[in-house]
């Protein structure tokens, strides 16, 4: 029977029947009542005959003999609650069992035979019974009448003995209703008796009793029949793993926090209780329901769909078995059921708070049972699988640690049998709430409560302090936390001392708080570990020791037998009378002082405040809520609201406004511009228009830096979601972005972030939305959490499979609000529940890769529990105010709740956080008269009647001045005068008052309007409703008013949002359960708050409601006033100045507003004046840019974040705010937020807006909060005594993880706090977490942040900045410079513009052309030709200035599908092509080595080559497949369209992971062979990075080497593979020539390639020709298929620059340089060999050898190639250092010292020498040709080799070799000669035909100082040159890196 007296149906016949029964009870009674549990008991043995085993376990310590007591039949007499309500309470209706139908005529009432005679032992008591011999009189028990026992006579051979045996089978017995004998069956037997039963019938379940015959001689209740069946009961797995069923919400409160759940099923109506038996876990038989509605009780763990109006205040079950108990039955009130230790399967440890009380206090009708009682009686409760009660009682000895561990380990899913000490049974005395105007709390302490009956709705049982004293129950692991180890446990005497410390210290006006006293706990445990021993003699007196320094407050009660004793006798001396009242204590600490158990304790609240504070508090918000609504239908209050009619003067409130309407002729008060004593005509007054001569203010969106850093974290931790490796998050595949923003469901919210959105302009970014659309459709970007949800999600998660390459985000904001379980969700207080963890939680959302869940939230700690859904490394925290840095004086600071408790200490005269003690006194004045109403009720009436006076003594009858509170007329003062104060055009403020409960909150405004409209106050402030579930409805007046203010056009116009609000003087009404996170205009000046009191003792519900206040503010308000603030501001001035450098004299002054110009001030989607945009730039840049224009030429750390919103250029324009008209809901204004005139320009970019140009900046001050004294306590606790906010439970839906745990400290935030949180919180049973899977979900994020503090814009921004990276990832930056063009057409010869392939006669026709017209030769030197341009174009380096390379141009592009990819891509089609199979491990690689003889390098070659197996098909093996043969080629006659012929080799260093090395897509996923070629060393990572790939190993020697070496040995051993495949395939038949000879040498940085078409001749003459994206593939194949192909030697393709589209393609093929791509002749080339020493221009010199060997170059100009830039690897310059380092940091080495005079003491280098001698000639040839620089005619002669010697200096190529075609240089004079490494081909003679210009100069380069001297010689070069000693020269290296020398001369 639930203590519960919130709803309860006091109905007479209620009391008539509890109370026969009581007395017939009591009446045939014959000693003291029996102690009587409830409690369902499973013991896995039998229960043990030795009563010793069961003793508690302080007794087995002292071994005492056992009492003979219990050794007799008597001992088992507790255990009837064993088997007591079996059937009476399952929790499923009676279904017959195997019943024979009823045989017509027969009764079947309850209680009575089917003879129709009454059994029940009430009325049978005292009527004479016939017993034949052998027979007894024995009790059975039906549960359709729990409440009787049923007299019977059954056989007594069929009953045990007092041991439990003996018992035969069957069964014998007689009705002694109608005496009918010889029931063979008991099955039999219990139809006719009416049992009604729903399991089988068993005589040992249902035959209770004997029945014994009283003094008096009337028949009464005996001993229990002693079944052995008993003892021991098999655990039932079934109730173990029974799921809560969907429907029931059964909550759970701690410390009487609120809560979003309603711990009962009822329906949403308030209509009268309409009974459903169905499912309920109490049933009523159904026939006698007629009579015993007495019962019907509202019970919280009905499964079923009671609809009662009215959920029981105090008591709620929880549990996973919605309240059952382990068999499935719900376990009834009993002292024992304070016992809870971890759970069994499918429960969950239930902590303090898990069930505030006893199920059984809720969970049925009362029993009824006296028997004389044995206070040493021993019970075993098992200790494992109860699923509903809070708290344990541990017996102990005096001085043991608390707690009693079992004998042994309990072994899991068995449960062990646990002492408990029997308690006795209290009789709530009748009318004790009347009589003693309180409703006493039991706070349950330490040991076994009694079981109470009788008027059992008027005391209230709490759990809130028992977590506390379960210390004992901490693991080792969280003892070793806390710093503790066992030994400093405290034991139960100091735990009682600790307890009576702590209330005797609490004030008057506090109540008990558990975290409280669990601090104190700790405290004590780590300052005095184990304390001081206490003996149970000193306790009592150390007890009233302790209580007497509270002043009376405290009493403490001693009693030696039991709790029940002293709790009976408290309740009694408290019925007992008014004259008790005066000395009443506010706490009765009741010990219990036993020699057999231990110490006990209760403790009894008694402080009228306290008690009802306590008792509200177990109340979950809902059904708080449901009581109030229950108490204003049922017309409960209406003495109060009777009492309110009357004025405080005694006048009739209703009488006296009508004589003053009267009084006032229809005339009313001025609504601005005049005084309350000003009256005109309501028509005139209505049709006044406030002046609108401010220019029109629109808004302009604008993001501020943290919201810029916020969103960049947010992006960040996106990025390494994708990073880490765990294929959860593919960035690579997404093209767009979408989202959707869930809301909680408020319509104002949603108008609210439909609003945000449009004006971010966030739709058109994302291309989502065009803007001429974006406008209406923003609005199907938000959804409220409601009914039509679901339909929504649907939609949203169609689009989101449908768009696998479309990331989405599912917002969900304000995500703390209704975190239900979906399971446990029902209708509640007109909120649908668990709809937020269906949407956000269900599965499709989860597996959806392509959709991350983004939760936000002001108040995260619900979502931060053990079992949360997101990882710690995946919450982003709003960065607190120091981590800011020091901000400018003219930004705007948060303000939050911190800085409102900090605020307290400023110490002025009006702070801004106030508690109303005067409306607080008058609060406890009406509580006391009225204890039967919530005191929310009785406050509300309070607070409408206060304004009400408020009113009216500022109009019609200033005498009520003295009766309303300071605070409150204050508040109504400044609301009406504040409109006609000097300057404000008839603005005024808005004042939020909260009002939770609708119905009060309908009330409150529906009476406030009345009285206003009587006063004729109508048209000076308006009275609206602020509820979720409407939109804002304001009269047509204010309407116009704030039009006007806007200088709104639109007719329609109507204020959507609270902001809209803006400047309004009005009263908002906020009701509803929770904020959901609306905004406040500017205007707010007032939060009323004093409703919200003790209900609210959780973190989440009380600091959300101060959150509704928080904002910006200006700097100097943000600190305490009385600081000074000078040195802040002076440094705040300078950080303006740097960061706007000199912005301030370029702006004209009328919009000099420093506020707008706030770089920092963050807001909620802040937005600035429309000058912002060019205000943070350079002062020269300071005109704005055009509409639309991108502002990217910025100067300061700020553009940053400018150019992220770049989007919003257009709406930038700077001053432009007049001409540029925003759509009519933009429409905004700003409005004072104090009462002088100076701020009546107030500004603030916090909600939303800011304005353009405002005189001076204005100063934004903080809200005004009222409080209630609770919450004030809670929020004042950093300053104060009491414990502040932060420490409550974070939130209803969570519980502490353990009984203690470190104290939290306010420094505690962001991160900390959520690992604090995560360690120490669980989520309780309804909350959507609970069952939530063990590793958080990868792609759910969290982003927390204090409440109006600008989240919305940062989400937004993050959307912006996803979108722009995630196009970023599919761009690539290509190289885009024009080709360096000739000066005239080369040639006359045309090709025909559309042959598909080049003819070979028509390409050897061109000429060639020498020139590298690259542009990445535009640093080398230019190659004579007849055709040389005559001036030169290049940009001449100074010798000396450092080669750093210019940046080249570069055009971000966006990848295609043919695209090539680095090892960053992954996708599903590619991902066997580039990682390696979970099975295919590194091992599954061959490594095989390939000799060949190099002629050139004149010894043999090994290569190695790394082959995965799965490419081993590509090569030849020997018969015994371990060598090596040759790679396979294919042959010219196959067609296939499939292949591509030619091997694919890349030469790639450094680039493992950036090298465009995947070319799958490219390819089209067509076979093919890629080879990449490596250096030695780099070999594993290209190994690790591409496992599939076939690597070619350069030697060692080679580590060092440029790219030369690496197309040398790629074509070495491409000619010697050609030959050995020749060889093998001849022996099969093929003819030599029909092998494949081609390969492509590719660079690692080629991704796209393109086709194009020339233009018609139609098209106009700009519009060149078109290029599309094609494969390489698709290159390859139209270059293999090319008609006689074995003819070229070379092909190619050109690079791809944006100019090309705009030039026609005059030749489609042409003969020039080939390189970066290109498909390469092994045969034809065979004799021309790279040059295996060069790092550059090595392709420039193959180029013009091949050239000049007569073989054929064709570049196929209808293809382009794009090359991406990749900054990272390739072949890089060596960074040039000194060999030896003895210098800390050298400088520079400047190129002129990379060479020196042999034998010279000059630094010597590490590097090699070839790369030495490259980089010397790049930059200082002018010194060696000095008549060659800029002299175009007298190029310098290379023979047989091209080295760059400087753009400046012309060469001039030819070729040594005979036969070879070389430039006529007939008549031409050459400035100089260069002799490279030159071989037997330069013969003198060659040397005697070239003509030089006098002074020419010479240089000779050479391997060693020998081969110099002999070549000198050989060539006879002393002939014609001249040289002097000093002219020879080396690279700088020494004798072991082998230098290279030169010697230079002049021509003579």
């Amino acid at each position: 029977m639930g203590n519960s007296y919130a709803g309860q149906l006091k109905s007479a016949r209620f009391e008539e029947a509890l109370h026969n029964s009581i007395e017939a009870s009591l009446r045939s009674s014959n000693g003291d009542p029996q102690p009587i549990f409830t409690q369902l008991y499973l013991d896995p043995e039998p229960y043990p005959g030795n009563m010793e085993d069961m003793k508690p376990k302080a007794d087995l310590h002292r071994r005492e003999p056992p009492s003979q007591e219990l050794m007799n039949g008597h001992s088992s007499n507790d255990l009837e609650e064993l088997e007591d309500d079996d059937d009476s309470d399952s929790s499923s209706p009676p279904l017959p069992y195997l019943q024979t139908p009823v045989p017509d005529g027969c009764c079947t009432l309850d209680g009575f035979c089917q003879a129709g005679k009454d059994l029940r032992l009430v009325s049978m008591a005292t009527e004479p019974i016939e017993v034949p011999a052998g027979f007894e009189l024995v009790g059975a028990k039906s549960p359709s009448v729990p409440e009787h026992i049923l007299v019977c006579a059954v056989d007594r051979r069929f009953l045990p003995d007092e041991n439990g045996k003996n018992a035969l089978l069957g069964f014998s017995g007689n009705c002694v209703g109608c005496g009918e004998k010889g029931f063979r069956y008991f099955t039999e037997f219990s139809n006719h008796i009416n049992l009604k039963l729903s399991t089988q019938p068993k005589k040992q379940k249902h035959l209770k009793y004997y029945l014994v015959k009283s003094s008096q001689g009337a028949l009464c209740k005996g001993p229990l029949i002693c079944w052995k069946d008993c003892k021991s009961r098999q655990f039932s797995s079934s109730a173990s793993t029974s799921k809560p069923s969907s429907s029931s919400s059964l909550s759970s409160k701690e410390n009487g926090g609120t809560s979003g759940h309603s711990s009962s099923p009822f329906s949403l109506s308030d209509s009268p209780p309409t009974r459903v038996t169905q499912a309920s876990s109490v049933f009523f038989g159904s026939q006698d329901l007629s009579r015993d509605c007495s019962f019907l009780k509202p019970l919280a763990s009905t499964p079923g769909n009671k609809t009662l109006p009215i959920v029981p205040t105090a008591l709620r079950v929880n549990g996973p078995t919605n309240g059952l108990g382990v068999d499935g039955r719900p376990p009834l009130l009993s002292p024992s059921q304070v016992s809870l230790g971890p759970q069994g399967q499918g429960y969950r440890t239930a902590d303090l708070g898990d069930s505030p009380v006893s199920s059984a206090m809720n969970s049925g009708p009362p029993k009824k049972r006296h028997r004389s009682w044995h206070p040493n009686s021993l019970v075993p409760v098992p200790p494992t699988a109860i699923p509903v009660p809070a708290i344990r009682p541990i017996v102990c000895s005096p001085g043991s640690v608390l707690g009693v561990s079992s004998p042994q380990a309990p072994v899991p899913g068995v449960i062990q049998p646990q002492p408990v000490n029997a308690g006795d049974t209290v009789i709530v005395p009748d009318n004790l709430l009347s009589s003693s105007g309180v409703r006493p709390v039991i706070l349950i302490g330490h040991g076994t409560l009694p079981y109470f009956y009788g008027n059992v709705g008027d005391i209230v049982v709490s759990p809130l302090l028992v977590s506390c004293y379960k210390s004992s129950q901490l693991t080792e692991k969280t003892l070793e936390t806390l710093g503790l180890n066992s030994s400093q446990l405290l034991c139960v005497e100091t735990m009682i001392l600790l307890t009576l410390q702590y209330l005797a210290r609490l004030g008057s006006e506090q109540i008990p708080l558990r975290e409280e006293l669990e601090q104190i706990v700790l405290k004590a445990m780590l300052c005095c570990p184990g304390g001081p021993a206490i003996s149970p003699t000193q306790l009592p007196w150390l007890a009233r020791l302790e209580a007497s320094v509270s002043g009376g407050s405290v009493q403490v009660v001693v009693t030696h037998s039991s709790l029940g004793e002293g709790i009976s006798e408290s309740l009694r001396s408290l019925s007992e009378g008014p004259h008790h009242q005066q000395c009443l204590p506010t706490y009765v600490v009741i010990i219990c002082a036993s020699k057999m158990t231990g110490n006990e304790f209760c403790v009894l609240v008694l402080g009228k405040y306290q008690a009802r504070a306590l008792a509200e508090g177990m109340l979950t918000t809902n059904e708080f809520l449901k009581e109030i609504s229950y108490e204003l239908i049922t017309g409960k209050v209406s003495i109060l609201a009777s009492h309110f009619k009357t004025t405080s003067l005694g006048d009739n409130l209703d009488k006296q406004l009508v004589r003053y309407q009267r009084r006032r002729k229809g005339q009313v008060i001025q609504p601005f511009q005049g005084d309350v004593t000003d009256y005109i005509h309501s028509q005139e007054a209505a049709s006044m228009s406030p002046p609108s001569d401010r220019e029109l203010l629109t808004k302009v969106f604008q993001i501020y830096p943290t919201q810029l850093s916020v969103a960049r974290s947010l992006l960040s931790q996106v990025c390494s979601i994708a990073d880490s490796g765990t294929q959860n998050l593919d960035l690579g595949r997404f093209c767009k972005v979408d989202f959707l923003v869930l809301v909680p469901p408020s319509h104002i919210l949603v108008h609210q972030t439909a609003q945000r959105i449009r004006q971010s302009g966030v739709l058109v970014d994302l291309g989502i939305e065009d803007a001429s659309s974006a406008y209406q459709k923003s609005d199907k970007y938000v959804v409220r959490l409601d009914g039509d949800v679901h339909a929504k999600m649907e939609a949203f998660m169609r689009k989101v499979k449908q768009n696998p390459y479309t990331l989405f985000v599912l917002i969900h904001d304000n995500s703390h609000v209704d975190l239900t379980s979906a399971l446990s969700g029902s209708v509640c207080h007109g909120e649908l529940q668990g709809l937020a963890d269906r949407v956000v939680n269900c599965q499709e959302v989860l597996d959806a890769m392509n959709l991350l869940v983004l939760q936000v939230s002001c108040f995260p700690y619900t979502l931060q529990t053990r079992q949360s859904r997101i990882s710690t490394h995946n919450e982003v925290h709003w960065p607190s105010k120091e981590s800011l840095g020091v901000q400018s004086p003219s930004d705007l600071l948060y303000f939050g709740l911190r800085d409102y408790s900090r605020s307290l200490q400023w110490g002025v005269a009006s702070p801004i956080l106030r508690c109303d003690d005067a409306f607080e006194k008058m609060v406890h004045t009406l509580l006391e008269r009225h204890p039967h109403l919530h005191s929310m009720v009785i406050r509300s009436y309070l607070l409408i009647q206060q304004y009400t006076e408020a009113m009216m003594a500022l109009t019609s009858s200033p005498s009520l001045r003295d009766h309303i509170t300071p605070e409150t007329l204050a508040m109504v003062e400044d609301l009406i005068n504040a409109p006609s104060r000097e300057g404000s055009q008839g603005r005024g403020h808005m004042l939020l008052v909260r009002v939770p409960s609708l119905q009060l909150a309908m009330l409150a405004r529906e009476r406030l309007e009345d009285v206003r409209d009587k006063l004729g106050l109508q048209l000076c402030f308006a009275v609206l409703l602020g509820s979720p579930a409407t939109e804002l409805s304001l009269h047509r007046n204010f309407t116009n008013r704030l039009k006007a203010w806007r200088g709104c056009e639109n007719e329609d116009w109507v204020p959507h949002t609270y902001e809209d609000l803006e400047g309004l003087p009005c009263i908002v009404i906020l009701t509803g359960k929770d904020p959901l996170g609306e905004t406040f205009p500017r205007s707010l000046k007032y939060s009323d708050l004093r409703l919200i009191d003790s209900s609210y003792l959780t973190r989440t519900a009380l600091e959300q409601e101060v959150g509704l206040a928080c904002t910006y503010v200006s700097m100097g308000v943000a600190q305490d006033p009385k600081k000074a603030m000078a040195p802040r501001e002076s440094e705040g001035e300078k950080a303006t100045t740097s960061l706007n450098e000199g912005d301030e004299l370029e702006r004209p002054q009328s919009n000099g507003s420093a506020a707008t110009r706030a770089s920092g001030s963050l807001a909620e989607n802040g937005v600035s004046s429309s000058d912002v945009a060019d205000s943070f730039q350079k002062p020269s840049t300071s005109s704005c840019p055009p509409e639309g224009a991108v502002t990217s030429d910025v100067g300061t750390v700020t553009q940053g974040f400018k150019q992220e919103c770049d989007s919003l250029g257009s709406q930038l324009s700077s001053n432009s705010s007049k001409q540029s008209k925003a759509p009519p809901s933009l429409c905004s204004s700003s409005s004072s937020s104090a009462p002088s005139p100076s701020s009546s320009s107030t500004q603030r970019p916090s909600q939303s807006t800011q304005y353009g140009r405002e005189p001076k900046p204005a100063r934004v001050s903080p809200r005004t909060v009222i409080m209630s004294r609770a919450a004030y306590n809670l929020l004042a606790g950093e300053s104060g005594s009491q414990l502040s906010s932060f420490s409550l439970l974070p939130h209803a839906d969570v519980a502490w993880s353990s009984p203690l745990r470190p104290l939290i400290t306010p420094n505690l935030q962001g991160a900390d706090q959520s690992m604090y949180y995560r360690q120490w919180t669980v989520a309780r049973q309804h909350h959507a977490d609970y069952e939530a899977p063990p590793v958080p979900h990868p792609r759910r994020l969290l982003l927390s942040g204090p409440p109006q503090v600008g989240k919305t814009g940062a989400y937004l921004q993050f959307l912006r900045i996803l979108f722009r990276m995630l196009i970023r990832l599919l761009e690539v930056d290509v190289y885009d410079e024009e080709e360096s063009e000739e000066e005239e057409e080369t040639s006359e010869v045309t090709t025909p513009i559309n042959t598909q392939w080049p003819d070979i006669e028509e390409v050897r026709k061109l000429p060639f052309d020498p020139n590298p017209r690259d542009p990445k030769f535009r640093k080398a030197s230019p190659v004579y030709t007849e055709k040389m341009p005559k001036c030169l174009k290049a940009d001449f380096k100074q010798e000396g200035e450092m080669q750093t390379p210019a940046k080249r141009e570069t055009k971000s592009i966006r990848l295609s599908r043919f695209a090539a990819h680095n090892a960053f891509h992954h996708c599903e089609q590619c991902h066997h092509y580039c990682e390696a199979g979970p099975a295919t491990q590194l091992s599954e690689c061959t490594f095989h080595a390939f000799t060949f003889c190099s002629s050139m390098l004149g010894e043999e070659v090994q290569l190695q080559f790394v082959i995965p197996k799965a490419k081993e098909q590509h090569f030849v093996f020997s018969q015994q497949g371990s060598h090596l043969e040759s790679m396979r080629l294919p042959l010219f006659s196959t067609k296939d369209p499939a292949l591509l012929k030619s091997p694919i080799f890349t030469p790639t260093t450094g680039r493992q992971e950036h090298g465009l090395l995947n070319i799958f897509h490219a390819m089209e996923g067509a076979t093919h062979l890629h080879i990449l070629v490596v250096k030695q060393f780099e070999m594993p990572q290209y190994r690790k990075y591409w496992p599939n790939h076939i690597l070619l190993v350069l030697p060692a020697m080679f580590n060092n080497a440029g790219v030369g070496a690496a197309r040398f040995l790629i074509k070495e051993l491409s000619y010697h593979n050609l030959e050995l495949e020749r060889n093998r395939l001849e022996e099969q038949g093929v003819k030599r020539q029909d092998v494949w000879p081609f390969i492509v040498m590719m660079d690692d940085s080629c991704v796209l390639w393109n086709s194009h078409q020339p233009a018609d001749c139609s098209e106009t003459s700009d519009d060149g020709s078109t290029y599309t994206n094609v494969s390489l593939k698709m290159v390859l194949q139209h270059m293999e298929t090319t008609p006689k192909i074995s003819l070229y030697a070379m092909c190619g393709t050109r690079k791809w620059s944006s100019g090309l589209a705009r030039k026609s393609t005059s030749q489609l093929y042409s003969r020039c340089h080939l390189h970066d791509f290109v498909m390469l002749n092994v045969d034809l080339t065979q004799n021309v060999q790279y040059d295996l020493n060069r790092y550059s221009c090595e392709e420039v010199d193959f180029n013009l050898r091949v050239n000049s060997s007569g073989l054929l170059l064709c570049r196929f100009n209808c293809f382009s190639l794009m090359k991406k830039h990749i900054p990272v690897g390739g072949n890089k310059d060596f960074l040039v250092k000194p060999k030896l380092m003895e210098i800390e940091n050298p400088a520079l080495i400047s190129p002129s010292q990379y060479v020196c005079a042999p034998d010279s003491e000059q630094t010597l280098l590490d590097a090699p020498a070839q790369f030495l001698l490259e980089r010397f000639l790049q930059s200082c040839s002018h010194r060696l040709f000095p008549k060659a620089v800029q002299n175009r005619n007298n190029p310098v002669l290379s023979i047989d080799s091209y080295l760059n010697i400087s753009p400046e200096i012309s060469v001039c190529y030819i070729n040594s070799r005979p036969h070879s075609t070389n430039l006529n240089h007939q008549g031409l004079l050459f400035s100089g000669l260069l002799l490279y490494l030159c071989d037997s081909f330069v013969v003198s003679g060659l040397l005697k035909k070239f003509r030089f210009l006098k002074g020419a100069t010479l240089c000779v380069i050479s391997q060693d100082r020998s081969s110099l001297r002999q070549t000198i010689v050989r060539l006879e070069l002393e002939d014609e040159w001249q040289f002097r000693l000093r002219d020879e020269f080396q690279t700088a290296n020494c004798s072991e890196d082998r230098p290279l020398f030169f010697l230079t001369g002049r021509h003579v």
